[in-house]
């Protein structure tokens, strides 16, 4: 096995054992000025990723992700997960999934260690969080099918 496809293993398993407790790994995993992008946040450094987690575990209640697929390719990794959660301020016994996919950009340090150097997100916002919000999530829905096709 390929040094980076153990470092893809090594990750997957981060994100599938996420807890308060493991969130120095981040340090191992990514590089020093590691870009990270989701739908709502782009930070870039350890400390700036580890605060977004941070904050992630004092808004949720349970938070998990599991991973589904990987494909890597030279120096690029592709995953789709599941992140299943609960608010805490809102509706904390309604569990919710947001499908997602990340795009990763590996890159080797001086002693050949692969880490991230490129995270970003890809999941749908309107559909995975803003629908699901009373009076907006209906406007969407509405939205949606007025511009969606009727097949």
């Amino acid at each position: 096995m390929k040094p980076i496809e153990l470092q893809v293993k090594h990750l997957v398993y981060f994100y599938e054992n996420i807890s308060m407790n493991n969130l120095s790994e981040i340090k191992d995993l990514y590089a020093d000025q590691a870009s990270f992008k989701d739908p709502f946040n782009e930070v870039v450094g350890h400390n700036k990723i580890i605060q977004l987690f941070e904050h992630m575990f004092h808004t949720t209640q349970a938070p998990s992700f599991s991973v589904k697929e990987v494909v890597t390719q030279g120096e690029q990794s592709f995953l789709t997960w599941e992140f299943i959660y609960s608010l805490k301020d809102w509706s904390p016994k309604e569990q919710r999934v947001i499908h997602g996919a990340s795009h990763l950009i590996w890159a080797s340090d001086d002693l050949n260690q692969w880490r991230v150097k490129m995270h970003r997100d890809y999941w749908d916002a309107a559909e995975e969080v803003y629908e699901k919000i009373p009076l907006l999530g209906h406007a969407l829905r509405w939205l949606k099918k007025k511009i969606g096709t009727d097949l």
